[in-house]
């Protein structure tokens, strides 16, 4: 059984940092891109960050670009997700997904992931 899980949402105040952390199994790790997602109250799901299968070329939207910092850990089948100087706008609830695709297609493209997390709710307030 394929199963992602994320951990280390919680509630913060601005400015402040979280990782995340996404733990895979089931799935043959090192094969696949692997991205974070978030979804706030009301919204569309979007894509924040993505890596690809050995931590070569990475993706961050513009809204965290700069702020926030994706990296993986094939041994531990683990993607982290730094996020650092968060806003009020950053509070969603956050999903990895994984998928098995090129860099060079779309990585923001929820249908290019085949597995997906429950999700952790990530609290921006003072």
């Amino acid at each position: 059984e394929v199963q992602l899980v994320e951990f280390g949402g919680a509630l913060v105040q601005p400015g402040g940092s979280l990782r995340l952390s996404c733990v895979a199994s089931g799935i043959t790790f090192d094969d696949y891109v692997v991205g974070w997602f978030r979804q706030a109250s009301g919204k569309e799901r979007e894509a924040v960050s993505v890596v690809s299968q050995w931590n070569g070329l990475n993706y961050y939207s513009d809204s965290v670009k700069g702020r926030f910092n994706i990296s993986r850990d094939n041994a531990k089948k683990t993607v982290y997700l730094q996020m650092n100087s968060l806003k009020i706008e950053d509070t969603a609830v956050y999903y990895c997904a994984a998928g098995i695709f090129s860099m060079g297609a779309r990585p923001t493209s929820l249908g290019l992931y085949d597995h997906w997390g429950q999700g952790t709710q990530v609290t921006v307030s003072a």
